[in-house]
């Protein structure tokens, strides 16, 4: 819904503005310009992504329109699983959760968090780093460098459709000016026409360029900041899983390190000590 908000007041500012400064709407409705500009930008944008970011950006694209899952809900959720694990492993051993971890689709301690659970991503990184730990193997310093090799990689993968889409905000401007470059040429191979018929010519090869900035700056551009912002959710999320487990590896106590967890979190999404606090003990309860 922000999205479309954000849009309607761009559309209305920008052709509000001109039609009172006296302007033609009719004028700036050039399907043809559209077609050259957005035409060219889509071509480009397929020439110059990977097949695998391409797929990523095709479906992340159409996932903004829902609004942002990293809520305080889930992760209340996500910190009230990691401290009832992290409280079996304390209390029964660490060979307890083995057949969670091997099986978590299955296991009753995970699906008790439905939010969690259902992100094969999050649920596959608690479960590899909880088998490193049930196999005593590695120490937590090794585990903590694989961890941030992990997450580096999953952010880079992440911001993946944000650079495919900020490139065709950047190139659009330039389609812009190919689109009125066009019509200026088309202008001058009919220039035995008479002067008001060349003058509306002109306007419509400009109508090129406006159109090319507005798409860019009003519509791609904002798109590519939105998902940057979702990458760097994922990972904040990643990144209170992994605090989490070395706090608990590192001997603290499960409420100690689900409370170092809450700390990473963004203040917009972080709960209050008492909110997970209560939180917690209705999970235990149910």
């Amino acid at each position: 819904m922000p999205i479309i908000v954000g849009y309607l007041i761009v559309l209305g500012s920008v052709l509000g503005g001109f039609a009172l400064a006296g302007g033609h709407l009719g004028a700036i409705y050039q399907p043809i310009e559209l077609l050259i500009i957005g035409g060219g930008a889509l071509g480009a944008f397929i020439v110059g992504t990977p097949g695998k970011t391409l797929k990523t950006t095709l479906k992340a694209v159409p996932a903004l329109l829902k609004g942002s899952v990293y809520t305080k809900t889930l992760y209340m959720e996500l910190m009230a699983m990691l401290f009832e694990v992290l409280t079996k492993v304390r209390k029964e051993g660490l060979m307890s959760i083995e057949r969670d971890v091997e099986n978590p689709g299955e296991s009753a301690l995970f699906n008790k968090y439905p939010q969690v659970a259902k992100d094969h991503h999050v649920l596959e990184f608690v479960t590899d780093y909880l088998r490193l730990m049930v196999s005593g193997n590695l120490n937590a310093h090794e585990i903590e460098a694989l961890m941030y090799s992990e997450i580096e990689t999953h952010h880079h993968e992440a911001e993946g459709p944000a650079h495919a889409v900020q490139k065709v905000a950047d190139g659009l401007p330039a389609f812009g000016i190919v689109a009125a470059v066009m019509g200026v040429v088309h202008t001058m191979a009919s220039v035995g026409k008479p002067p008001s018929e060349l003058g509306q010519m002109i306007a419509h090869a400009l109508v090129g360029t406006f159109l090319g900035i507005l798409l860019a700056y009003g519509f791609v551009g904002p798109l590519a900041s939105l998902l940057e912002a979702k990458a760097h959710e994922a990972s904040k999320q990643l990144e209170c899983i992994k605090v989490t487990l070395l706090a608990s590896l590192n001997g603290y106590a499960p409420s100690v390190a689900v409370e170092f967890g809450r700390k990473v979190l963004f203040s917009t999404e972080r709960p209050t000590f008492q909110e997970l606090e209560t939180h917690v003990k209705q999970a235990k309860a149910r």
